[in-house]
């Protein structure tokens, strides 16, 4: 029997293929167990050797019902086998949570959370959103790429440190729930930060060949999110 073609709208989660080997050695099976428990056991009658074997190099990536499966044959939770969970989708496999669970418990109906899923915008109030980040154990920064606020965070940090960072703290702390102070010590050293780097790019003999001030402003704007993330977490006490 064929495998079943994924979902356009239902990728698989980032998987880790080299961890998947290495527990399935670690059990001292191969792949023709595993696939036979993926038969028997979770009723993937397509399940095959040649199947295990192309996950694991990394040719396929199991589906969010075959993951699922194989970490149950392997004796693990799903986030072991999933790599760095980015969507909301990627974080709930790695809890081992239907979507039932989820929207349950965040009070949407299930319809609704799995649109959130597809399109990646939250729309849950602040009750909503700290049983969310809870359940499925979410860091700040997680909690702020999950619910499709990464892109607009960048966009007023990219403006922050370009012109007046004052005038972005308090548009920033409306998507992101940090106390007002922290904010404004990591737009100060973010906006320092870069204006820095422009100063130095432009000073006399300082500018490597093949690069330039915009270059440089470029490449420090294109991360700021990860800067401003290291900036908040270098200045807490």
């Amino acid at each position: 029997m064929r495998r079943p073609p994924a979902l356009p709208n239902q990728p698989g989660p980032p998987f880790n293929a080299p961890v998947a080997r290495r527990l399935r050695a670690g059990l001292g099976m191969g792949p023709e167990h595993v696939a036979h428990h993926l038969r028997v056991s979770y009723g993937m009658p397509y399940a095959t050797p040649d199947l295990v074997v192309a996950w694991e190099r990394g040719a396929l990536i199991p589906s969010s019902p075959e993951l699922t499966a194989l970490s149950g044959v392997l004796w693990c939770a799903p986030g072991e086998l999933i790599g760095r969970p980015r969507t909301l989708r990627d974080h709930r496999i790695a809890r081992g949570l239907a979507p039932e669970d989820v929207a349950l418990a965040v009070g949407l109906e299930l319809h609704a959370y799995l649109a959130v899923e597809e399109d990646g915008r939250w729309p849950g109030t602040d009750r909503q959103s700290a049983v969310l980040a809870d359940l499925l154990r979410l860091s700040l920064p997680d909690y702020v790429t999950v619910t499709g606020k990464e892109e607009r965070v960048a966009d007023l940090l990219r403006s922050a440190v370009t012109t007046r960072w004052q005038a972005y703290v308090r548009p920033v702390g409306k998507l992101v729930p940090l106390d007002r102070r922290v904010i404004e010590n990591a737009l100060r050293a973010l906006h320092e930060d870069y204006q820095g780097r422009m100063t130095a790019t432009l000073a006399w003999g300082t500018v490597p060949a093949g690069e330039s001030a915009d270059g440089k402003g470029r490449e420090f704007l294109a991360g700021i999110v990860a800067h401003f993330w290291n900036t908040v977490e270098d200045g807490r006490p």
